[in-house]
C-alpha cells in the first residue's frame, strides 16, 4: 500500500494506491481561495497546504479504513511546482516516513500525470506518445516504459491550460476559467473568428500570440456586442488551442512512428480535445487535474529511498 502526497500548486491531496488500484483519493482545492486574485498566489498556497496536509492524509486513510501501520511506502511530489508548496508536502512525507521507518519515493510531478494511465483496472502499457497539457505544462513525451519518459516537445511560452485560464479572464469568466470557457464554447460558433495557430520549430507549441489575438478581438467590441459574441469568441479561441494541440500531437506521432497516443493533465478534461482525439487513451476525468493517486501510481516505478536516507531530500521549482 502506497500513500501519495501532492502539493505542487493549489491542490492539497493524499491518496492510497494498493496493487495498482486507487483505494482513496482526497483532493482539497484552493481555487476559491485564489479566485479573487485571478491566479494562484504562491505564499497563500503554501500556508494553506500547511493547514490541510494532516487532514487530507487522515481522510485518505479513513476512506480506506486503514492506518499508517498499513502503509508500505510514501510517495511525494518533489517538483516541478511552486517551491514553497512543494516543501510542505516533502516535509510532511519525510515526517511520516521517518516516524514509521518507511521508505520514501521522490516523484516527478510530470511522471505522476503519465502514471495516471497506469492505474488499474485499465492500465495503458507503453510504448506510446503522451500529450501532457495542464495549467503549468504543455509537453509531448515519448513513453517507452513506466519508469519515465523522453521529452520531444514543449511550449516556448504559455502552457495550454494557462492560455485557457487567461482567455477566460479576458472574457470575464473568472478564475479558474478553463472549465467555464469549455461550457460557454458549446453555445458558440468555432468558425466565427479565425484565431492564429502558431507554427514553431521542431515539435514545440506557442500560445502567447493566440492570447493576444483574443485580447485584441474582445477589445474592439462594444460592451453589448462583446456580451452577444462572448460564446463565439470562446468557441473560436478553444478551437485554436485544441487545433494546435491535436495537429502537433499527430505530427509527433508520425515523426516518432508511435502507434498509440495518450492525453493527460488538466486540459485532458476539455470536451473538444477529447472529441478531437477519439482514438487516444485519456486519463480518467478524476485523475486529470493534480491529485495524489497519480503520484502514488508513479511511486511504484520510482526508486525508493530507504530509511533514513531521504532526510536530505529537497524539492525543485
Amino acid at each position: 500500500m502506497i500513500l501519495g502526497i501532492e502539493t505542487s500548486c493549489d491542490e492539497t491531496s493524499a491518496a492510497l494506491v494498493e496493487d495498482g488500484r486507487v483505494r482513496s483519493n482526497v483532493v482539497s482545492s484552493q481555487a476559491d481561495l485564489h479566485a479573487r486574485f485571478g491566479g494562484v498566489v504562491p505564499e497563500v498556497a503554501s500556508r494553506r497546504h500547511l493547514e490541510l496536509v494532516p487532514y487530507v492524509v487522515r481522510e485518505a486513510l479513513d476512506e480506506r479504513g486503514a492506518s499508517l501501520d498499513d502503509v508500505d511506502l510514501i510517495g511525494v511530489t518533489t517538483g516541478p511546482g511552486l517551491i514553497g508548496a512543494l516543501l510542505v508536502g516533502v516535509a510532511a512525507a519525510k515526517g511520516i516516513a521517518f516516524g514509521r521507518g518507511l521508505p520514501l519515493a521522490a516523484v516527478d510531478h510530470l511522471h505522476g500525470h503519465v502514471a495516471a494511465l497506469f492505474i488499474e483496472p485499465d492500465p495503458l502499457d507503453p510504448p506510446f506518445l503522451c500529450l501532457l497539457a495542464s495549467g503549468g505544462h504543455t509537453l509531448l513525451l515519448d513513453v517507452q516504459d513506466r519508469s519515465g519518459f523522453r521529452r520531444v516537445g514543449t511550449t516556448i511560452d504559455d502552457a495550454a491550460g494557462e492560455a485557457f485560464d487567461k482567455g477566460a479572464r479576458l472574457l470575464g469568466l473568472g478564475y479558474p476559467g478553463g472549465a467555464a470557457l469549455d461550457r460557454l464554447a458549446r453555445d458558440g460558433d468555432p468558425e466565427a473568428y479565425a484565431f492564429p495557430v502558431a507554427r514553431v520549430p521542431v515539435l514545440d507549441f506557442s500560445f502567447s500570440g493566440l492570447k493576444t489575438a483574443l485580447l485584441y478581438a474582445a477589445r474592439d467590441l462594444s460592451a453589448d456586442e462583446l456580451e452577444r459574441r462572448r460564446a463565439d469568441l470562446a468557441a473560436s479561441y478553444q478551437r485554436a488551442i485544441v487545433r494546435a494541440l491535436v495537429e502537433r500531437t499527430l505530427e509527433a506521432a508520425e515523426t516518432l512512428g508511435a502507434e498509440r497516443i495518450a492525453v493527460v493533465g488538466g486540459v485532458a478534461a476539455n470536451s473538444e480535445l477529447r472529441a478531437s482525439l477519439p482514438g487516444a487513451a485519456l486519463a480518467p476525468l478524476p485523475l486529470c487535474t493534480d491529485n495524489a493517486a497519480m503520484i502514488a501510481s508513479a511511486a511504484r516505478f520510482a526508486e525508493a529511498l530507504p530509511y533514513p536516507q531521504y532526510l536530505g531530500l529537497d524539492a525543485h521549482a
